[in-house]
């Protein structure tokens, strides 16, 4: 059977990618901090999917966490799932300084690092399979968070290119994905305000999982669940910058 690495994988999207990578036959190895949520997470897939379920207990935020994760990228994967993150409340001054390099490392040199770890033996194989998970507040303008998934899309899209250079890399793809509002725990861990989201803003993470694997199939370099954001995302690119710098600062601020 092949083998996903899901990073974040106990809760929202990557608990999605894990139910839909066990369900078509994925064996799994979820990483998170939580080892008894981990576990529990492992056992009911297990269980549900008859899928073998591997358990990675690491914090991205460290070098211990990195190169754990490293390491078991080397081991040989099929396909990686780079969707661990989080989010800080509040304006960016106001953020200690730690937490956003904390918010930085796992949101871009974990990406890069696990990717480039997983790379070569996929590589090797002749196939295999990228998603690094970025956001629609990429395209606006809004703080660390943000400008830290702007990079992970243009990384995705900078190996994407490189790997078209390499003879025999056709089955091996990289795909960033941005989606929008999702109905996780992500906001309420953060302490944000999300009331005045409007419902039709906000997505199922289940369709995001399922979306993401479809356009990396049909390889897609930029994965955008949901029409509502495709549009958006279409607009941004037509509106002058320094008006999605004040639509940006503005929408952050009403969920800080």
């Amino acid at each position: 059977m092949p083998t996903a690495l899901i990073t974040g994988a106990t809760a929202g999207i990557g608990a999605a990618f894990a139910r839909r990578l066990a369900s078509d036959g994925f064996d799994l190895v979820l990483l998170a901090r939580d080892k008894v949520r981990l576990e529990n997470t492992a056992r009911e897939l297990h269980e549900t999917y008859a899928v073998r379920t591997e358990v990675l207990v690491a914090d991205l935020a460290t070098d211990e966490g990195l190169a754990a994760a490293e390491d078991r990228c080397r081991a040989g994967l099929d396909l990686l799932v780079n969707n661990a993150g989080f989010g800080n409340k509040g304006l960016w001054l106001d953020v200690p300084l730690a937490d956003e390099l904390a918010l930085l490392r796992v949101h871009c040199e974990a990406v890069l690092r696990l990717t480039h770890a997983v790379l070569p033996g996929m590589l090797e194989r002749g196939r295999g399979g990228v998603i690094n998970v970025s956001s629609m507040s990429a395209y606006a303008v809004r703080g660390t968070y943000g400008a830290g998934k702007a990079w992970v899309i243009k990384f995705s899209q900078g190996v994407r290119h490189d790997l078209a250079r390499r003879p025999g890399a056709g089955r091996v793809r990289v795909m960033a994905l941005a989606p929008g509002f999702v109905r996780t725990e992500f906001h309420e861990r953060a302490g944000m305000d999300t009331s005045g989201i409007p419902d039709f803003l906000w997505l199922d993470a289940d369709e995001v999982a399922a979306t993401a694997l479809r356009d990396l199939r049909r390889g897609v370099p930029v994965s955008i669940p949901g029409a509502q954001y495709k549009a958006l995302a279409s607009l941004s690119r037509l509106v002058p910058a320094r008006v999605t710098e004040r639509i940006g600062s503005r929408a952050g601020r009403s969920y800080d």
